[in-house]
């Protein structure tokens, strides 16, 4: 990635973070560029990570191999359709991270372009993101590939085999820290309950939440396993585990997912 040249068209929260990540993985500040409406996000990207930003997002495209929308979906049209001419004559590769943005929608404003999705998460803000990818069969291996070092830079990549399993991905990691965070709330506010101090009880289940991560990560055993290694017979996670199960919390995450899945596509139906 050191040579190749890449623009981020809005330099929100997920473009710096991508912007960090190619920085950190060895790109170059002169091979990066950003377009970027507000001032004061311009004059901060700058600042703090070197990269030159521009209101004027054709100025920007040009000579990038590499083109990542980070703009909100309902302004993606917006700040394509006018770039339409500059990214036909160039051809970069489009990755779009606005979410529920579709692939035809994304050809429709950029007639001739190679384009495709991926739905990174928020950890990708620290190096740690999880991001699903889905390319059509028309790109290139090699643009995949490409594609594949630029989300890599923000964390782990997963590539989906069809454009709606996107939904599935923005339902699962997409949104999925906000379930972690908030099942470690309530363990801590359960904690208190039982009578933990509040302090005490937050970093211990922070702590727990992190070091479960760090123990999914280091090496091959799947989750069953690492829950099982946890929980020995007759012992105080098995009883919570058996209490979790009475209270149905398959089904329950089962609902919360496939009420996710459902509005991230009612969200993309919004933006077609």
């Amino acid at each position: 990635m050191t040579n190749t040249r890449v623009c981020i068209l809005g330099a929100g929260n997920m473009g710096r973070a991508i912007i960090s990540g190619l920085l950190r993985s060895g790109t170059r500040p002169e091979h990066l560029s950003a377009a970027e409406v507000q001032p004061a996000a311009r004059a901060q990207l700058a600042r703090e990570l070197g990269v030159s930003a521009t209101a004027d997002a054709a100025s920007a495209i040009a000579g990038a191999a590499v083109v990542v929308l980070a703009v909100k979906p309902q302004d993606a049209g917006a700040v394509l359709a006018p770039l339409a001419e500059a990214l036909a004559a160039a051809r970069p590769l489009l990755i779009s991270v606005a979410a529920g943005v579709r692939l035809a929608a994304l050809e429709a404003w950029c007639p001739g372009v190679p384009v495709m999705r991926a739905m990174p998460n928020r950890a990708a803000l620290i190096g740690a993101g999880a991001t699903g990818a889905y390319a059509p069969p028309s790109l290139a291996p090699e643009a995949r590939r490409l594609a594949g070092s630029v989300l890599g830079a923000v964390g782990v990549v997963v590539w989906v085999e069809s454009e709606p399993a996107l939904d599935v991905v923005t339902a699962l990691s997409g949104s999925g820290p906000a379930y972690f965070f908030l099942l470690a709330e309530l363990m801590a506010e359960a904690s208190v309950e039982l009578g933990l101090e509040a302090q005490g009880a937050r970093r211990l289940a922070a702590a727990t939440l992190y070091g479960a991560g760090l123990l999914v990560n280091s090496g091959d055993a799947d989750l069953a396993q690492l829950r099982d290694a946890v929980a020995s017979e007759g012992g105080t996670t098995a009883a919570a585990l058996r209490s979790l199960a009475e209270a149905d919390l398959r089904g329950t995450v089962r609902a919360a997912l496939g009420a996710a899945v459902q509005r991230s596509r009612e969200l993309a139906a919004a933006t077609a």
